[in-house]
């Protein structure tokens, strides 16, 4: 890989599991993954010293209460989202049928 390697935070949070929870050694999973041992010490120092719950967490780490607020939180949105498209909708067939009618006389 390029010396300026770019890796997806989905990838360093994996790289970070086999360390942390699976208990492979830092210099194994490196060398499994193809990546310099110095970068995976990085990403795991940073993963011990990141409070619970932050927006570097792993995917999926989320609690299911955090989970169904979200889904709560997007219901809201889309019911909002449908009612204006809805709205809207009215707004356009009501302004097409007086439009038409204008011209007509």
């Amino acid at each position: 890989m390029s010396k300026n390697q770019s890796y997806s935070a989905e990838f360093r949070a994996e790289a970070v599991k086999l360390v942390l929870e699976q208990g492979l050694s830092q210099p194994a999973a490196a060398r499994r993954l193809s990546i310099p041992k110095g970068t995976l010490g990085n990403w795991i120092a940073a993963a011990k010293t990141a409070p619970a719950g932050a927006g570097g967490a792993a995917p999926g780490s989320r609690s299911v209460g955090e989970l169904e607020h979200e889904i709560a939180r997007l219901r809201r949105e889309l019911a909002e989202a449908r009612m204006e498209r809805d709205v809207l909708k009215k707004a356009t067939a009501y302004f097409a049928k007086e439009s038409l009618q204008s011209t007509r006389s």
